[in-house]
């Protein structure tokens, strides 16, 4: 029996490659779909299974009032306000990480002082210090400094980010020191050094730290929950979870599922235009 060519053989291996691939990508993406099929129907429609496969009617109204009438179980709070809480909160806490993180590593990796290591290994070691275990004394803080139902006391205990610190530091160690030297002969200072050289170099780094961060504080759930009281100040993650009753009937299911697409959104859109920054920060190692 005559065996397969090579070049046969080659072309079932990627037809195989690409039906895995279209499987993982139905299996992850359907859900996604089926959510914003559920946010174009009625809410009797919701409730009563099977949910159609296909977009409905109710589209249009139903975005509408999410957007323009507000969300009654939340205290009329529009999706509006909900977006841009969450989208302050996410950007403050991803330029905040990327901002204290690579001032440390700078100093860390450029500079020459005492117990300099025994810093950077106090800051690794809070690795397994996370939100849930410093909440108590964080929130004291928050209290004590009035920063309660405000965007610093959404954002301020959330930017430190030992992770980010430990990428900027491995990064910066692979800079040569002639390049240190060459900008010392030419007669530039710490900052100049930064601004001129470090920070176009560190491009790539900061945009896939930045697309892990945004996301990252784009999702938070139990930070927001103890440190808001108003609805006003609700993000989205939070106010999808007060808008679900405990009876069906009692929650407005077309407007949740129009939440819940509103709430995926932006995370999709950051990973999507920025995937090639992102996947090129995490694999280059040679700049």
């Amino acid at each position: 029996m005559a065996e397969p060519s090579p070049l046969a053989a080659r072309g079932a291996g990627r037809l195989l490659a690409h039906f895995w691939m279209v499987l993982g990508v139905i299996v992850v993406a359907f859900p996604v779909y089926y959510v914003f099929v559920a946010s174009t129907h009625s809410v009797q429609t919701i409730l009563r299974p099977p949910l159609p496969l296909l977009p409905g009617p109710e589209a249009a109204r139903n975005y509408s009032d999410a957007f323009s009438g507000g969300i009654s179980r939340i205290g009329g709070v529009s999706l509006w306000r909900l977006l841009a809480n969450t989208t302050i909160v996410a950007m403050g806490i991803a330029l905040g990480k990327i901002a204290i993180s690579m001032a440390s590593a700078y100093a860390i990796v450029f500079f020459r002082f005492p117990l300099r290591m025994a810093c950077f290994w106090l800051i690794f070691i809070t690795l397994m210090l996370p939100v849930e275990v410093r909440i108590q004394p964080t929130y004291k803080v928050m209290v004590d400094l009035g920063l309660i139902d405000t965007y610093p006391g959404l954002i301020l205990p959330l930017i430190a980010s030992a992770t980010a610190t430990l990428l900027f530091r491995q990064f910066f160690m692979t800079i040569p020191d002639e390049l240190l030297e060459a900008a010392r002969v030419d007669g530039a200072g710490p900052w100049r050094f930064f601004k001129d050289i470090l920070w176009p170099l560190s491009l790539t780094n900061v945009a896939a730290i930045f697309v892990i961060q945004f996301i990252y504080g784009w999702t938070q759930y139990l930070w927001p929950l103890l440190v808001t009281n108003s609805n006003e100040m609700n993000t989205i993650v939070i106010a999808l979870k007060k808008m679900i009753s405990f009876a069906d009937a009692d929650t407005p299911w077309n407007l949740v599922m129009v939440t819940s697409v509103l709430a995926i959104l932006p995370p999709i859109l950051v990973v999507v235009l920025m995937q090639r920054w992102f996947v090129k920060g995490l694999v280059e190692t040679e700049k």
